[in-house]
């Protein structure tokens, strides 16, 4: 099996915040749990360096475009691994070779005849960097970024999207699993049963861009040209290598919602003109909002992402993005839920679970874990519901869903040292093989527990395996009951996430 996740690439016309690190942080536990499950997989993010409001940005500082973006792009480069992301490609749209793919690409519309010249008089909202209708705005401005988008009028080429409205219909009955969440899908078949209007794809009055191969004085609209990065990147990823046959078929884009007519319309309907099949799905999710108002630079309520990973890590960065909103739909989090979900969850929860099991075996069995379970275990059918039920939740993108499912682990192994008690069989000899039981149930449970958690909290994973004596090996088949190495001598863990007196002032 395949699996190939994108994020979109995002504007580098600001530094990274955290809404940009939350799509991150998506992509990568389902990139990281299709690896388990031994898919081979492909992990795309990058940048979108030729929009509008990039080039303006330069020009404000005095920078030539290129020079500007060839600055700010460590910057993104850098997040995803700060964010414990392992990706496979980062894309600029300033890549020569995403450049020559590009032209490439729109002379094949062009050449389907699907590719006219005409006069654009309109409404453009430079901070979606889309043209806008009337009936886009709310008191005349633009919802998203609270602004009056600006007049534009120039001699543009559109594409014909309007001769695609049947065949996109057609792809939404033959695939009704090809946008989700459903009503996100629903959303979408209904904007297209409207009726679709032909879009410009080209700008004549921005040097900053990828010129037009049948007339280079005008330069690919910014959509015309970041879209086809997810499939340009898989021409020169790996070098001397072209992974569009191995990859393309199984591509799943994700992105948030302001994106979605981009995504859901246009970019099928330009693969169609050029002859390319289109993506395998595209899932939408909904905006982190933070004091119920969407994460926006513009709106002034971004947070750098690299400021809470330096108070609290970025695996539990990773675990309140998860959790903070069932991932698909809006809704309102608080970055104090942060510290709480630390203190609570990952360092009660979690840690101390995995504290108090290896001081209860160094106290009662010197360090080594009692040895082969006698079966039948209420921990065994946890551990199989995390095993069976995850990679459902996760295949459809249920982020939210999956965690949860694993959490209820945790909390089972909580109460199963609370109603076992094993602090009162240590005192009876005669229930020696009971104490044996249990602590093997708990360091069992942990072992799973740490395995399935490995997509979501990658760097505490192993630090569990490793305090339990396990091998750093996290193939999702290891999600089982009694696959506990008990040969090796373990010591009392450290705290996983110890306390920080400072967090609530960081927040």
């Amino acid at each position: 099996m395949r699996f190939y996740v994108t994020t979109p690439i995002y504007y580098v016309n600001d530094r990274p915040h955290i809404g940009h690190a939350y799509t991150t942080i998506a992509a990568d536990i389902l990139a990281r749990h299709h690896r388990q499950r031994g898919d081979e997989t492909f992990f795309l993010t990058g940048v979108d360096e030729h929009a509008t409001k990039v080039w303006r940005v330069a020009e404000a500082q005095g920078l030539a475009a290129q020079d500007y973006v060839d600055q700010i792009a460590e910057a993104w480069r850098a997040l995803p691994p700060r964010l414990n992301a392992e990706t496979d490609y980062f894309i600029r749209t300033s890549d020569e070779d995403h450049k020559v793919f590009v032209r490439s690409f729109l002379q094949r519309i062009y050449d389907n005849g699907d590719v006219y010249e005409d006069v654009y008089a309109g409404l453009y909202c430079v901070g979606c960097e889309e043209f806008k209708t009337e009936d886009d705005l709310v008191d005349g401005k633009c919802p998203l970024h609270d602004v009056e988008p600006e007049w534009i009028e120039e001699k543009n080429y559109f594409f014909r999207l309007s001769a695609y409205q049947e065949r996109l219909l057609e792809l939404y009955e033959r695939r009704p699993d090809f946008v989700q969440p459903p009503f996100r899908f629903n959303e979408v078949k209904s904007f297209v049963s409207g009726g679709l209007r032909d879009f410009s794809i080209s700008r004549a009055g921005q040097p900053w861009g990828i010129p037009l191969p049948w007339d280079e004085s005008q330069v690919a609209y910014v959509w015309a040209d970041a879209l086809v990065n997810y499939l340009s990147a898989l021409t020169y990823a790996r070098p001397g290598e072209d992974l569009r046959e191995e990859f393309w078929p199984e591509v799943r884009h994700l992105m948030a919602q302001d994106i979605l007519r981009q995504h859901c319309i246009y970019w099928p309907a330009m693969l169609m003109a050029a002859g390319y099949s289109v993506p395998k799905q595209i899932f939408i999710h909904g905006y982190l909002l933070l004091d119920d108002l969407k994460i926006s630079k513009s709106l002034g309520n971004a947070v750098d992402p690299l400021e809470l990973i330096d108070v609290y890590g970025a695996d539990a960065l990773r675990y309140w993005c998860a959790r903070a909103v069932p991932f698909g739909q809006d809704g309102s989090a608080s970055l104090t839920g942060i510290a709480d979900r630390y203190e609570r969850e990952l360092g009660n929860d979690l840690g101390n679970l995995l504290s108090r099991t290896t001081a209860m075996i160094v106290k009662y069995r010197d360090g080594r874990i009692p040895g082969g379970p006698a079966g039948g275990s209420e921990i065994g059918a946890a551990i199989a519901a995390v095993h069976d039920l995850v990679p459902e939740h996760l295949d459809r993108f249920d982020i939210t869903g999956a965690i949860d499912r694993i959490w209820s682990l945790v909390r089972d192994l909580n109460r199963y040292v609370t109603d076992s008690a094993p602090w009162t069989l240590a005192t009876d000899d005669s229930r020696s093989a009971d104490l044996d039981q249990v602590l093997y149930d708990l360091a069992d449970g942990l072992r799973a527990a740490a395995v399935a958690l490995w997509a979501y909290l990658p760097e505490t994973a192993p630090k569990i395996l490793e305090a339990l004596g396990q091998p750093l090996e996290v193939d999702w088949e290891l999600v089982r009951y009694g696959r506990l190495a008990t040969s090796r001598t373990i010591a009392a863990a450290p705290p996983l996430f110890p306390r920080l007196e400072a967090a609530a002032g960081a927040t």
